[in-house]
C-alpha cells in the first residue's frame, strides 16, 4: 500500500498536475495540504473518475487539506482539538479497514497535516506554530494508545536536521530551523513515531521543497519538510519511502513534490 503526502499549493492551479500524478503513480492514499479551496469547489468529480473517494477540510484563499483515497472511509474527523477558536483548516483524519501481510484486519489512520509556518518569529505567528505542535502532540499521544497503524503526513514547516538543507545557513533564524520547531518534531519522534525517510537509507541531500525565487530548483538549493512519521504499529510494515523530484519540473510545479511510503498493508 502506497501513503503519500504532496502539499500542491493550491488545487485550482495545480488539477492537471494532480491528475497526471494520480494517474501515473497511483497512490492507495494521497495526503493533500495547501489546497486553498473551499470543500465545496473541489474538484472532486476529477478525482473521483481516477476511482479515489474524496474527503477534505477547506478554507477559502490559504491552507486547506484533503485525503483521497482507493479505499472507502470509515470515519473522518475534521479540525485538530485542543483550541475552539483556532479557525485555520490544516488537520483531516481517515480511518481505513486493512489487513496485514498475515490476512488479520486492523484499522489504519492516517492524517493529512498543515503545519503552520511561523514567520516572522517576533510575530504571533511563532507562538501559534509552537502552540499547534504542542496541540499535535497531546492529541497523537492519545491515537497511541489505540496501538493501530497511525501515519501522520504532511507538510510539517520543519527542517529536522542540518543535513536536511542545502544551505542550512539560509534557514539559521527561520521559523522552519528555530531550535523550538526542532524540539517539537523530536518529541513528536519521542512518542514513539517515526520518520519513514529517514528509517531507510541516509537521507542527506533529499529534499522535499524548492523555493520559486533565486533559482532554487535549478540549484537543487532545497529543504525536507515534509515528512511521513510512523507509529510503532505503521512502522512495523514499513517497506521503503520515496520522493518524488520529478514532479518538480513539471509545467506550473508546486514548490512541493509527493513523499511516499510503502507499508505491507492491503485493502480488508
Amino acid at each position: 500500500m502506497k501513503i503519500a503526502t504532496w502539499n500542491i499549493n493550491g488545487i485550482k492551479a495545480r488539477i492537471d498536475n494532480v491528475l497526471q500524478w494520480l494517474g501515473d503513480t497511483s497512490p492507495d492514499i494521497a495526503c493533500l495540504q495547501e489546497i486553498k479551496s473551499v470543500d465545496e469547489n473541489f474538484p472532486r468529480m476529477e478525482i473521483e473518475s481516477l476511482g479515489y473517494h474524496v474527503e477534505t477540510h477547506g478554507q477559502k484563499g490559504f491552507n486547506g487539506v484533503a485525503i483521497l483515497s482507493k479505499m472507502r472511509f470509515d470515519e473522518v474527523n475534521r479540525r485538530l482539538p485542543g483550541d475552539d477558536d483556532d479557525e485555520q483548516a490544516r488537520f483531516i483524519e481517515g480511518v481505513f479497514s486493512v489487513r496485514d501481510g498475515h490476512g488479520r484486519p486492523k484499522a489504519l489512520r492516517v492524517v493529512s497535516l498543515y503545519l503552520p509556518n511561523g514567520n516572522p518569529v517576533d510575530t504571533e505567528k511563532f507562538p501559534y506554530k509552537i502552540g499547534w505542535m504542542e496541540r499535535l502532540e497531546r492529541w497523537a499521544e492519545g491515537r497511541l494508545a489505540f496501538e493501530e497503524p497511525l501515519v501522520l503526513a504532511g507538510d510539517y514547516n520543519v527542517i529536522p536536521q542540518p543535513e536536511d538543507a542545502k544551505n542550512i545557513d539560509v534557514w539559521l533564524g527561520d521559523a522552519l530551523f528555530m531550535p523550538e520547531s526542532r524540539q517539537s518534531l523530536r518529541r513528536l519522534e519521542g512518542l514513539g513515531f517515526t520518520d519513514a525517510l529517514r528509517a531507510g537509507d541516509d537521507s542527506a541531500g533529499i529534499y522535499t521543497f524548492w523555493d520559486y525565487q533565486a533559482g532554487a530548483w535549478q540549484k537543487n538549493n532545497g529543504i525536507r519538510i515534509d515528512h511521513l512519521m510512523l507509529s510503532p504499529e505503521a512502522s512495523d510494515h514499513l517497506r521503503g519511502t520515496t520522493v518524488e523530484k520529478r514532479v518538480r519540473a513539471w509545467e506550473k510545479p508546486s514548490d512541493h513534490v509527493p513523499v511516499i511510503a510503502e507499508l505491507a498493508l492491503e485493502a480488508a
